[in-house]
This record gives C-alpha cells, structure tokens and sequence, in this order.
C-alpha cells in the first residue's frame, strides 16, 4: 500500500508542475504560439486516433455464428 500512495503523490506532483509549466510556456512566453499549436494538433489527433481505433476494431470484428433458429413447432 506505501508503495500504491507514493506513485499516487508522484503522479498529482507531476501533474501539478507540469500544468504550471504549461501556463507559463502558453501565457508568459514567446513560445506561445507554438505550444498552443502543438496543443491543438495533439488534441485532434489524440481525438481522431480513437476514432481510427473504433473503426480498426469494427472493420476486423470477426461475425458471431448465433443465430436464431424457429422451429416448426412453436406456438408463435
């Protein structure tokens, strides 16, 4: 459990600093347009690799072989 709680503080420390990195890149320094251009490329592409993925996973889905069968007999 000590160990589960120190990668916990170690994540939200780095998570914490890396925002306050971020703030200044994109409001204090000349960099600015560029990260927030950087920003944006890696938003749409995280967003579009996703979609990429869903359509992966759908086009190369192996059919199910269940299918319903009615037999002759049934009161329907």
């Amino acid at each position: 459990m000590d160990k589960r709680r120190s990668l916990g503080i170690l994540l939200f420390s780095l998570c914490i600093g890396t925002f306050f990195v971020y703030a200044y890149l994109l409001m204090l320094s000349e960099w600015s347009p560029i990260v927030l251009q950087l920003s944006v490329l890696m938003a749409v592409g995280g967003i579009l690799a996703m979609i990429a993925w869903i359509g992966y996973v759908v086009a190369t889905k192996k059919p199910t072989s269940a299918t319903i069968t009615s037999s002759d007999d049934s009161p329907i």
